[in-house]
């Protein structure tokens, strides 16, 4: 194998700079956090068969034409603010490498897919992009491309392929001119941006959170199902219904998606977060820019409306979450984690729906082929259960794909196998005609253990352990309001907690708050009560405990950094708070409450990376920038700092 060439960057050869779109801020901070928790495929990777006139010179020729015609080949990024540079089209070698191999067939190239997505890509010094060309014989048969996210998106590398074999068969390719994300940074409409995020935090703010849950697989799960589920007959299916209520195939699967949901659940109100190309202007759809966008589309269902209905209402929430999907992605983050913690909930999109399946070759699935013609893979992995249920759908060359991710915990590997099959016989239903009705109540039954709160579902071991976790804890027993007599009507979680006497129910609140991004099915938002009241006297809760809607939430003292962790970390904020510090407190370090999160302080996303350089200066290290964007305290955080070992060399795209 031939070794990919370094390139040696230098100022010299940037052309222009300027900041990152709103869409890039978001994937050029998830390149800082460790790969096993990134939720998208990064780096993302593809490849193109080599027409057999073509030769490696040509191979080479495509790619350093492509690199002229497109500067996001040839950008990169700032690792500790979010600025991308555009260098000369001669900055750097091309990053292509050649392997031999005996055989270019599919198990080649799955194996072949994986190894090169499996490298890293810095995007800091080098181009954002590798290609490999698979030699068979000295001939080239394929080429494969990967890129990082930051730059280039899963609809950019399929332009970038297509592209690719163009030019190796010969053709034209168009000479319009192309929109580089810089040329859109100045079309950001900033007052839009900011009403945008007024609407979405209004929204999430009265959204339940983890419908699946109770509905889920085995107990705390055993790790991640990835599937493919390929039908022909439902690709017929779908553009017979798409006719029917015109509207496009996309819309279609959502709401057969949501229809899916309020059937399982019996929920008709949750939260959808929809990816979408948004390349709908000519001088885009060629681009291979970063231009996908998540946007949180609200799903209201009317128990007993028909699927026309359904799919209206699905129909117009996308189109409202399109048109204001431009917001500040670091802004609104920040803005909900200080909501989530003062309402005392985490919120969880009940479906990450994504219009554009990501290449998945790479995953290496075994295959199993009913007789109805349909393909379906599946594999399962011990890494992380995700809290939500992620669907990819492409409809292209005569059938439809659906792709699944999705925890044991929400559905078991069985279950995760029927969503799709049970989408594709919703398809065919509908197209014989059916209407198909929402259910007024779930048609499943909650698993044992699990409460429904006025905004989400709750499972009450969970809360217990979280509890017993607090030092000074001796037992604790939770039960919904229902259960204990005196409550009130209002529905609330009851904790019942035998405790040393040094423990108080301030405590406890605290240290139930920074637990919320951890598990997020801990807490009712802002109903329950946490009393220290002995288990075996047999006290009755203390009403002044009582958290209701908010108000009557235990108001958390603040808290000075007093450890020498604590006060790095007080550092750091105090002068990465890009917003600020809240109103009435001093941009000092002694003036950092320990007792509140991160967001708190005005600290987003893109000053995450240069907060965690300041600790790291400080000699500090520990904390992943992912458990910065949540809703733990400070003090939390910093009990987690560590001493920073000798240094070692930063590598590929880890955090800097």
């Amino acid at each position: 194998m031939n070794h990919l060439p370094q390139p040696t960057p230098s100022p010299a050869t940037v052309i222009r700079s300027g900041p990152l779109t709103w869409v890039q801020q978001w994937h050029w901070f998830e390149r800082t956090i460790p790969a096993p928790r990134r939720v998208n495929p990064t780096p993302l990777a593809d490849h193109c068969h080599v027409p057999p006139a073509a030769t490696v010179a040509d191979v080479h020729a495509a790619l350093a034409s492509l690199t002229a015609r497109h500067e996001a080949l040839r950008t990169t990024v700032d690792p500790l603010r979010p600025v991308q540079h555009v260098h000369r089209a001669d900055w750097a070698p091309l990053p292509v490498d050649h392997v031999d191999v005996p055989a270019v067939d599919a198990a080649t190239l799955e194996a072949a897919t994986a190894a090169l997505a499996a490298r890293p890509i810095d995007p800091v010094h080098n181009p954002p992009w590798l290609a490999r060309v698979l030699l068979e014989a000295g001939k080239p048969r394929a080429v494969l491309m990967a890129a990082h996210h930051v730059v280039i998106d899963g609809w950019g590398l399929a332009v970038l392929i297509n592209q690719l074999h163009g030019r190796l068969r010969g053709d034209d390719i168009p000479a319009e001119a192309l929109m580089h994300p810089l040329d859109m940074v100045t079309a950001q409409p900033l007052e839009r941006a900011r009403a945008a995020e007024r609407e979405w935090l209004t929204r999430l703010a009265s959204n339940p959170t983890g419908v699946l849950d109770p509905f889920g697989g085995t107990d705390k799960g055993e790790g991640r199902h990835r599937l493919q589920h390929r039908s022909v007959g439902a690709y017929d299916d779908l553009d017979r219904v798409a006719r029917r209520y015109r509207v496009s195939p996309e819309v279609v699967v959502l709401a057969a998606l949501a229809h899916d949901v309020a059937t399982r659940t019996g929920e008709h109100r949750f939260l959808a977060s929809v990816v979408v190309s948004n390349r709908a202007r000519a001088a885009l759809r060629n681009s291979i820019g970063v231009r996908a966008l998540t946007v949180p589309v609200q799903i209201d269902l009317r128990p007993g409306a028909v699927f026309g209905e359904v799919v209206a209402s699905v129909a117009a929430a996308s189109s409202a979450a399109y048109r204001h999907g431009q917001w500040r992605p670091a802004e609104l983050v920040a803005a909900q984690a200080r909501m989530d913690r003062r309402r005392g909930v985490v919120t969880v999109p009940t479906i990450e729906y994504n219009c554009y399946s990501w290449p998945r070759e790479y995953l290496v699935p075994v295959q199993d082929t009913p007789p109805d013609g349909s393909a379906t893979w599946t594999s399962s992995a011990p890494d992380e259960p995700c809290e939500t249920l992620y669907v990819d759908f492409s409809r292209d060359e005569g059938f439809v794909t659906l792709d699944v991710t999705v925890g044991d915990h929400l559905l078991d590997a069985e279950q995760a196998l029927a969503l799709p099959v049970r989408l594709c016989g919703l398809l065919r239903a509908l197209a014989d005609g059916a209407e198909c009705p929402v259910p007024a109540r779930s048609l499943a039954p909650a698993a044992s253990g699990w409460w429904r709160a006025p905004q989400g579902w709750v499972c009450l071991t969970e809360v217990e352990g979280v509890l017993r976790g607090h030092p000074g804890v001796l037992d604790v027993t939770v039960a919904p309001s229902g259960d204990t007599a005196g409550e009130g009507d209002e529905p609330h979680l009851v904790a019942h907690a035998r405790v040393t006497p040094d423990v108080t129910a301030d405590d406890l609140h605290r240290h139930v708050l920074d637990h919320l991004g951890e598990v997020p099915a801990i807490v009712a938002p802002g109903r329950y009560v946490l009393s220290p009241a002995g288990l075996e006297s047999g006290c009755p809760p203390d009403p002044s405990r009582t958290a209701t809607g908010g108000t009557g939430t235990p108001r958390v003292p603040s808290r000075p950094p007093a450890t020498g962790a604590e006060r790095a970390l007080a550092a750091a904020v105090a002068a990465a708070g890009s917003g600020g510090p809240p109103v009435g407190s001093v941009d000092s370090p002694d003036a950092v409450d320990m007792n509140r999160c991160l967001a708190d302080h005005g600290v987003t996303l893109v000053a995450v990376p240069r907060l965690l350089a300041l600790l790291e200066q400080s000699g500090f290290t520990g904390i992943a920038s992912d458990e910065l964007a949540g809703t733990a305290s400070l003090g939390h955080l910093a009990a987690a700092l560590q001493p920073l070992p000798s240094r070692a060399p930063h590598g590929g795209d880890t955090s800097p």
